[in-house]
């Protein structure tokens, strides 16, 4: 398999923005499997152990964000959100339920291509490696080759996003990171989306390891410059 293949499932209704997704993804080498339903695409995930999903989430017989909650119980594997231009609230709640990243209808082919294959790079990396390491900040305890999180010694499932920020946090406990490092750690240098991705996932984060979400003690805000992590 070439460095830019992979395994996809692309869930569209829209017959026509499929099969064009599909074509532009094959060329470059991707395997693709479509499901135009929002029933088919679990059945097809279970079925077809895809490395990344891209989701419209406007789908016939069951909606998208129940489609990401379903995946997100029993995966971490990166998820990209399609929505329409006017679904704001539909973008901020699939990134709460765990996507990892949205695209805007009508957007650019050669931009969806991007951004699958920076995901695909950086979930690659971040794979068990063979070395052993785990990191300890607070309440939370990282074994970095396993990929699990234990937060008051109960296990707490990350998608790839939210591990790969909470990663970066504990390396760098007490020390101010700013939102561009974050994003470009996290995201990639060629991220073209706005910070509410890197908000929503500290959000995400803060509701699994602050006693108070609210009242964070740990994963803290520093105003108009970003986040830092204190054990």
């Amino acid at each position: 398999m070439s460095e830019g293949g992979g395994r996809i499932l692309l869930v569209e209704d829209e017959e026509a923005l499929a099969d064009s997704i599909r074509y532009s993804l094959e060329r470059e080498g991707f395997a693709v499997v479509v499901a135009p339903d929002g029933r088919t695409a679990i059945e097809r995930f279970r079925g077809g152990d895809p490395e990344l999903v891209i989701l419209d989430l406007m789908l016939p017989e069951l909606p998208g964000l129940d489609v990401v909650r379903a995946i997100r119980q029993e995966s971490t594997v990166p998820i990209i959100i399609v929505t329409a231009k006017d679904s704001e609230a539909d973008k901020v709640t699939g990134l709460e339920l765990g996507a990892d990243d949205y695209v805007t209808k009508p957007f650019s082919i050669r931009e969806l291509v991007s951004r699958v294959r920076a995901h695909l790079r950086r979930a690659r990396m971040s794979a068990p490696v063979a070395r052993e390491e785990v990191l300890l900040g607070g309440p939370v305890e990282m074994d970095v080759a396993r990929h699990e999180v234990r937060v008051n010694g109960d296990a707490v499932m990350l998608p790839p996003k939210e591990f790969q920020l909470l990663e970066l946090l504990l390396r760098r406990q007490g020390r101010l990171l700013t939102r561009d490092f974050l994003i470009e750690e996290v995201w990639g240098r060629d991220y073209v989306g706005d910070t509410k991705t890197l908000d929503v996932h500290v959000k995400r984060l803060r509701q699994k390891v602050e006693v108070d979400p609210h009242e964070p003690g740990h994963l803290l805000t520093v105003r108009g410059l970003g986040y830092k992590f204190v054990g």
